[in-house]
This record gives C-alpha cells, sequence and structure tokens, in this order.
C-alpha cells in the first residue's frame, strides 16, 4: 500500500485492510425487490419531511440487512448536517458492547438548509451500511475506508439505481475527503 497512513497501522490492521481492500463488491440476491423501496426513499426526500424519509430509509436498511443475511440495525434520520471546520458531517455508523449497531444521517445541509440530493443520501446510507457489512458480513475487525470499501457501496449502488453510470462514479482513496476519479 502506497499511503503513509497504511504504513502507519498495526501489522493486524494492514492485513484487515488488505482483506477489505480485496472485495470489491456485495452482490445482493434479488435487488429488485429493494427499487419500490429505493423509490419510497426518493419520493420522501421530495416531500422533505424528516419523519417520511426516516421510516423509508429504515425500511431500505432492513430489507438490505435482511438480504444479506445481516442482523438488523437502528436508523435515525436527522435534520440539519452538523458542521466542522473540515465540512458537514452526512452519516454516522456507531457500534459498542452495550448498544445494537446505528446508523445516524442527515437530510439537509447546514449552510442552506436544503434536503440534500436524493443520490447523495442513497450513497450515504449505503455507505454507512458499508460499515455494517464489513463488521456483520465480512467480519472484519475495522472497517477501514480502503479502495474496496468504496467499489462495495458502488455495487450496492449500481444494483439499486441500475441507470446510474457504471464507469464514472466517483470513489475516495484512503482520505474519505479526497474524491478521485477511477
Amino acid at each position: 500500500m502506497p499511503f503513509p497512513y497504511y504504513d502507519r497501522l498495526k501489522a493486524h490492521d494492514q492485513a484487515t485492510y488488505r482483506r477489505s481492500d480485496g472485495v470489491t463488491a456485495v452482490e445482493l440476491p434479488d435487488p429488485g425487490k429493494l427499487h419500490p423501496l429505493v423509490e419510497d426513499l426518493r419520493r420522501a426526500l421530495e416531500v422533505e419531511e424528516r419523519r417520511s424519509v426516516e421510516e423509508a430509509a429504515g425500511r431500505l436498511c432492513l430489507a438490505l440487512a435482511r438480504q444479506l443475511g445481516l442482523p438488523p440495525i437502528a436508523l435515525e434520520v436527522l435534520a440539519v448536517r452538523p458542521r466542522s471546520g473540515g465540512g458537514e458531517l452526512h452519516g454516522l455508523y456507531t457500534r459498542g458492547a452495550r448498544h445494537s449497531p446505528r446508523i445516524q444521517l442527515w437530510m439537509r445541509t447546514a449552510r442552506h438548509l436544503r434536503v440534500v440530493a436524493f443520490r447523495t443520501f442513497l450513497r450515504t446510507l449505503l455507505h454507512e451500511m458499508g460499515h455494517h457489512i464489513d463488521y456483520e458480513h465480512l467480519r472484519l475487525s475495522e472497517s477501514f475506508h480502503t479502495e474496496g470499501f468504496f467499489r462495495r457501496e458502488s455495487s450496492l449502488f449500481r444494483q439499486l439505481v441500475p441507470e446510474a453510470p457504471g464507469g464514472n462514479e466517483p470513489r475516495v482513496s484512503d482520505d474519505p475527503g479526497r474524491p478521485v476519479r477511477k
């Protein structure tokens, strides 16, 4: 791995990183069954009502978990993205010994308070779901932002939104804040 970040990892974490990087797709058994749930999410975002978005995103998340044989995950949609000096937080995956895994997503931009675009919101949901997949499906001890991680996210997106352009999806290197083209 050519990244200084990788060089700072312990040997065990480097092995986990390489394993994550080597898995480039997650195949859904029946993505067509999820398409109506994706459309429900699109419509909920258009209505701009937080509770509707949370319900639609929760149904999609639960159905994804079921198709992949994963334990269910709690999902919460919050209103306005938190801001920091580095930008806005889009989503957050948390897990711990005392609580079930949980995804939090924000549906409005911090600066203009606009509802997030559908594709951006769905990608964020799939990104956070990707961490759940890493721990529960791939049984990784850590969930790193590897190239493989972002390819898995894109593979899920292409299955859920089949008209998405295949070769032009942005990916991210080991620096999650810097998108690059393939």
